[in-house]
């Protein structure tokens, strides 16, 4: 037999949201209600019938409510196996009645740290009892339905359930329990416990959405957040209008939303991103100034890209993005000029954050490798002093746009080159094996985007470059000297750093050490 007639109901619940109408409705089909404490009060307040835990175990509630629920009267009720034998013998001869139904969520721990609370109350909201009533009723699928969501009350209210019912609750009751205790584990962990990598790591994700498919069609995906509390971004983003974000599209949005945030307090800022590399970055007076400027550093790859704005979208800016194919825009806000501008480009994604996310924050990333998982801080490395390593000292025109190359190439795939001028990237070269050929690559790309624009030579000439990690060899840096580069900005550290200072003196190159990598892969 499949279908189990509720006769006996135990509700428990922190969340009071919809379990007094849900009670209405058993106690109407003539089901026994058993309750605890506040809930059993909420329940006689509204006039129904309900039966103390305390009544049915013998004992009452002891230590401010710690025990009250952890008794053989209520997980024999809980865990008993109807059709064994020498089960039912057991509660025959104790007089355990079968609990039907079991109504719980638990203490609301999460909640209790987010709002910054003591010790003592933090681990006081660990709920011992609830999770254990819930694991039984959810091993015991096969004869006791286990509710731990508001959502699934309507599930029960009919009065029985199925057997594919009760092992669909009991699979989220577990998840439910996993979510719960992970997070206590988390919490001891890192807050109480202050550790970086913990010897086991507690991760528990939830799935808002199922994609529809992969970086490529034969791959399925899915995308999933944090549980508990995590820094807003991609995944707390609000779509105001467009077709469903697929994986790439999630992918290069966060990629553009981590750049465009280390300008959150700077000038009206553009980012265009292409597969996770930023193709175009600039600032200006105004955002469509920026924008303008970015899609002219790489025009061809800016086709069905991703724009990211560090301030919130207007008119006159959204005017400018329709006029080029874009997949998705983020921006911390949009006003309705330009969101109604939005509207007659029904398949393109605009994305609101809200606040940006701090480029300076904490944070793990992780990346899945055969066997296991490679777990580090996030790069939140940011620029401190410069040590300027040549004879001739960077202008301030000059710093400025080591600094805005640099801030861009931290963003940039590994071998990383990015010249920049005037708050614009010049050119940018991406992902290749050898720091040469990168230089080389962004150098092209620079004198493509000046024939394309007409300009009268390319914007590398009398540009900064930045790059991600040390010069290894002076080629490198000879290369953006052909392309026109009059200062430099990069770690130092090779163990021939003497040969290429050497190199930037003799072409006459300003150049800085910045003490710190940024290699991205």
């Amino acid at each position: 037999m499949t279908d189990i007639l509720i006769r006996r109901a135990l509700l428990s619940v922190s969340d009071k949201t919809g379990v007094v109408e849900l009670a209405r409705v058993l106690a109407e089909r003539g089901v026994e209600l058993i309750s605890t404490g506040g809930t059993a009060k909420a329940l006689r307040e509204a006039g129904l019938d309900v039966r103390d835990v305390a009544d049915v175990t013998g004992f009452p509630e002891m230590m401010d409510g710690r025990v009250k629920t952890l008794h053989p009267m209520i997980h024999g009720a809980l865990l008993g196996v109807r059709d064994d034998a020498g089960h039912a013998a057991a509660m025959a001869a104790h007089g355990i009645g079968a609990i039907d139904l079991v109504v719980v969520n638990l203490y609301p721990f999460a909640a209790t740290v987010a709002k910054g609370a003591e010790r003592a109350e933090i681990v006081e909201n660990i709920d011992i009892g609830g999770p254990s009533m819930v694991r039984s009723a959810a091993k015991n699928h096969a004869f006791v339905a286990c509710v731990t969501d508001p959502a699934d009350y309507p599930l029960v209210a009919k009065g029985r359930t199925t057997l594919d019912e009760r092992r669909l609750l009991a699979a989220k009751a577990f998840a439910a329990t996993a979510t719960y205790d992970a997070a206590i584990a988390s919490w001891f962990a890192f807050a109480d416990q202050g550790e970086r990598f913990p010897a086991t790591l507690p991760l528990v994700l939830e799935r808002p959405e199922v994609l529809r498919y992969g970086e490529n069609p034969h791959q399925q995906a899915a995308f999933y957040h944090h549980a508990g509390p995590a820094a807003r971004g991609i995944g707390q983003a609000r779509q105001v209008q467009g077709k469903a974000l697929s994986y790439n599209n999630l992918n290069d949005a966060d990629a553009a939303l981590e750049l465009v945030s280390e300008f959150r307090d700077a000038a009206p800022t553009c980012v265009i991103v292409k597969h996770a590399n930023p193709c175009g970055v600039a600032s200006a007076a105004t955002l469509a100034d920026a924008c303008a400027a970015a899609f002219a550093c790489d025009s061809v790859s800016a086709f069905g890209g991703i724009v990211a704005l560090n301030r919130p979208l207007d008119a006159a800016t959204a005017r400018a993005i329709t006029g080029i194919f874009t997949e998705v825009v983020v921006a911390p806000d949009a006003d309705e000029e330009a969101i109604a501008l939005f509207a007659a480009k029904k398949n393109l994604r605009l994305l609101l954050t809200g606040a940006l996310p701090d480029a300076a924050r904490g944070g793990m990333a992780m990346k899945a490798i055969a066997g296991g998982w490679l777990v580090q801080s996030r790069d939140n490395g940011m620029l401190g002093n410069l040590q300027v390593v040549t004879k001739r000292t960077p202008t301030e025109q000059e710093l400025a746009d080591c600094r805005f190359a640099w801030t861009v190439a931290k963003h940039v795939k590994s071998n990383a080159i990015v010249y920049a001028r005037d708050g614009a990237t010049a050119g940018v070269g991406a992902g290749q094996m050898n720091r040469l050929e990168s230089a080389r690559i962004a150098a092209w790309k620079a004198k493509d985007a000046a024939d394309k624009a007409g300009w009268a030579a390319p914007r590398t000439i009398g540009s900064a470059v930045a790059s991600d990690a040390f010069f290894p060899f002076a080629d490198g840096l000879l290369a953006a000297v052909e392309a026109g580069a009059t200062a430099v900005i990069q770690p130092g550290g090779s163990i021939r750093d003497d040969e290429v200072i050497a190199a930037a003196d003799a072409a006459g190159l300003a150049m800085v050490f910045t003490g710190i990598r940024h290699f991205r892969h």
